[in-house]
């Protein structure tokens, strides 16, 4: 029986073993022999003849390379969509640069200029897909809005202009941003509004709050700082937000536009605990299209971020007049960016030639000059893209160290001041000045004031004056506000005599709000943007007006066409206005009294309507417990 047993089963794994193999055949051939009768049945595609089968419907397929060209396209079109092919992609560079200006009051003035350059045009229909140098983000932005061109700035602080001389850059405290869109763009309000909304995500501010009631189209003040070749200033968005503050949340998705970011290059130095830590903050974004040559035949698209810090003696808690880059940005330089193409620090040592004022380690013997602002000035400058400028400590740490404070520094030729005056919650003035400080010769002025709707402007009250003499505007565009709709747009051409100074006075009356416009801290009062005062001021070297020369960042942003005069343009203080305001403490004072009404009132009604009243007989006196005692221990009734 065992035998048999042993026979059996040895027969019954043959068999199985025999059935799995015959399977295994059968699943390896039936595949290749549908696939053939689908290849017999259909034609094979190029991918297929190469070995790589369709894909079903509804699942993944393999990437093809290229598109196929046309039949009518180019040789050279065709042999660039071919597999393998290498296609040519745009060209883009970038350039960074620190200027550092000594102040006589002890303050050092710090300007970084970072530029990308891409030559592409977003404006052609073309989708853009590859993004090397040229942040992905704003590419996105430039091309789903129309953008011509944009500029956004965030800062903090009030630039002392009487103090500090002319910023590279300037721009007024809080936010601002203006805009200039396409010419196809056909609701430029729908528009506006949803760009306003996109940049509040990606620079992380409150630029969403910008509406119709704070934004204005300027017709004379602003111009394209790149191609000039627009005129219609219906495509022109102008708006500021005084309030808003600038911290780390804003600088943050700032640096990350930069191609290596905070970990490389004149980036190492954006420390924020540092940067917010002095007198004066500002960065600045501005995206505008630039000609290649002097016919303006290839354009390009610039990418220049800005930021520009005063460090102040005396809130940076050192007794010393003395600077350097670790104490003012707690870092020092190893290297440069590797993406960049120029990296380059400056030194201004203009009102310091033979070394009297302040003393420069290490010294360089490159020097620069350039004309900024109607000045020739000198710099010493320090490359970084060249080793031997580390040292052999491969770090470098630039100190500046006072040795005199005398000197004055140049007055600049404009400056301009506002403030409000009158007394009461009613009426008021609001008083603007403009210096010009030349001593022989007169220039034009662009002012640009933009003021809320709360505060009614009486133009007929609207007075300009030099030198006690009334000063006719040769030019004026006055839009009336609306209330809760937009705000009074004010802009006036004025000659300024020289040597003078020009009042330009109206007056106001402020207008009630409803409970719900006020802000959480009405009291502290209601913030109107700073003035904008344009001008071409005559300059005292000639001007370079070929912008095809190799010139520093810092002297060519803003376009020169005439020799004899630069364009400058600055910003007034901010004005905090006081508006009639309601006791806000009223309702909580009802709120109070009514509690007690009701705690005091209801209460006790309703606590005699619910209470259960029960009789009870009053106490029996001292003796005549005693006598119950006794009665109850004689076993007597008590009484």
């Amino acid at each position: 029986m065992a035998a048999r047993r042993c026979s059996a089963s040895v027969v019954l794994l043959f068999l199985c073993g025999l059935s799995v193999f015959v399977a295994a055949n059968e699943q390896n051939t039936t595949p290749t022999g549908g696939y053939r009768a689908a290849e017999a049945d259909s034609p094979r595609t190029p991918a297929e003849a190469a070995g790589h089968p369709a894909a079903e419907d509804g699942r993944w397929e393999a990437t093809e390379v290229g598109d196929a060209a046309p039949a009518d396209a180019e040789p050279d079109e065709r042999d660039a969509s071919r597999p393998g092919t290498t296609v040519p992609q745009p060209k883009d560079d970038f350039q960074e640069e620190l200027v550092i200006r000594p102040l006589h009051s002890g303050d050092i003035y710090a300007s970084f200029q970072f530029r990308t350059l891409w030559e592409t045009d977003f404006m052609k229909g073309n989708k853009v897909s590859h993004y090397r140098l040229f942040p992905k983000s704003v590419g996105q932005v430039i091309s789903k809005f129309s953008v011509r061109e944009l500029h956004i700035s965030f800062t903090q602080g009030y630039w002392r202009t009487m103090q500090w001389g002319q910023p590279f850059l300037p721009s007024p405290p809080g936010a601002e941003l203006w805009v200039w869109f396409q010419d196809t763009v056909t609701d430029v309000d729908g528009m506006w509004k949803e760009l306003t909304n996109v940049l509040s995500g990606i620079f992380c501010a409150s630029l969403n709050f910008i509406d119709s009631t704070n934004t204005v189209q300027p017709s004379a003040s602003f111009k394209p700082l790149g191609i000039d070749n627009v005129t219609d200033h219906r495509f022109l968005r102008y708006a500021t937000l005084p309030r808003e503050i600038v911290c780390t949340e804003n600088l943050t998705p700032w640096k990350k536009l930069l191609p290596c970011g905070s970990k490389a290059g004149l980036s190492v130095l954006l420390k924020s605990e540092k940067l917010f830590h002095s007198s004066f903050h500002s960065q600045a974004v501005h995206i505008r299209p630039v000609c290649q040559d002097s016919e303006c035949k290839t354009t390009s698209w610039e990418l220049r971020q800005t930021l520009n810090v005063v460090f102040d003696l005396h809130t940076s808690g050192q007794g010393k007049r003395e600077w350097s880059l670790f104490k003012m940005f707690s870092r020092t330089l190893t290297e440069a960016c590797p993406l960049a193409s120029s990296s380059k620090i400056y030194i201004d040592i203009t009102d310091n030639p033979e070394g009297e004022l302040f003393e420069l380690t290490p010294a360089t013997p490159l020097l620069s000059q350039a004309v900024l602002m109607g000045d020739r000035r000198t710099f010493s400058v320090y490359d970084l893209t060249q080793q031997i400028t580390f040292g052999t400590m491969r770090s470098l740490n630039l100190l500046i160290r006072w040795k005199s404070s005398e000197g004055h520094m140049l007055r600049p030729l404009l400056h301009a001041e506002r403030y409000v005056a009158g007394y009461g919650l009613q009426a008021g003035e609001i008083h603007t000045l403009m210096y010009n400080n030349h001593p022989y010769r007169s220039f034009p002025v662009l002012l640009l004031d933009s003021v809320p709707w709360y505060l009614r402007l009486y133009v007929h009250t609207l007075t300009v004056t030099s030198k006690g003499k009334d000063n006719k505007p040769s030019y004026i565009h006055y839009q009336p506000s609306k209330d809760r709709e937009r705000p009074h747009l004010l802009e006036m051409l004025i000659q300024l005599p020289p040597n003078c100074v020009t009042e330009v006075t109206v007056q106001f009356e402020r207008a009630l709000l409803k409970w719900t416009e006020y802000t959480p801290d009405p009291n502290h009062g209601f913030y109107v943007g700073s003035s904008v005062v344009s001008s071409l001021v005559p300059s005292i070297v000639a001007m370079d007006t070929n912008s095809s020369l190799e010139r520093p960042l810092f002297s060519n942003f803003f376009p020169c066409k005439e020799e004899s005069s630069y364009f400058v343009r600055i910003y007034t203080e901010p004005l905090l206005v006081n508006l009639p305001t309601p006791d806000f403490s009223m309702p909580y004072n009802v709120i109070c009294l009514t509690c007690t009404v009701v705690a005091v009132g209801y209460g006790s009604l309703y606590n005699l309507l619910t209470r259960s009243f029960q009789i009870e007989e009053p106490s029996p006196g001292l003796a005549k417990r005693l006598a119950n005692i006794i009665r109850k221990m004689r076993g007597v009734q008590p009484l």
